[in-house]
């Protein structure tokens, strides 16, 4: 078994509206010195052994997980016991 970790933020220069929300918010809390935020999104993946896992999970990201025009992606994988 394998876990995948995919990481998926917006492309620099795309608007991030959350982000910049998150930022006013700790900004009128008192947190002056946040003077950038970006949000993301974090999934996590627990599949079968694959020859191809690389390819597969480009595949996913880009036909489901991801918006490749908005967003980028990275992804890590390791290997997990069987439960």
């Amino acid at each position: 078994m394998k876990k995948v970790t995919i990481y998926i933020m917006p492309k620099q220069g795309v608007l991030d509206p959350q982000g910049k929300a998150i930022q006013t918010s700790l900004n009128a809390l008192g947190f002056s010195d946040v003077e950038e935020v970006q949000t993301g999104k974090l999934i996590e993946l627990v599949v079968e052994d694959h020859e191809d896992i690389d390819k597969r999970v480009g595949e996913m990201c880009d036909k489901l997980l991801a918006n490749p025009v908005m967003e980028d992606y990275h992804y890590e994988v390791e290997e997990v016991a069987r439960t």
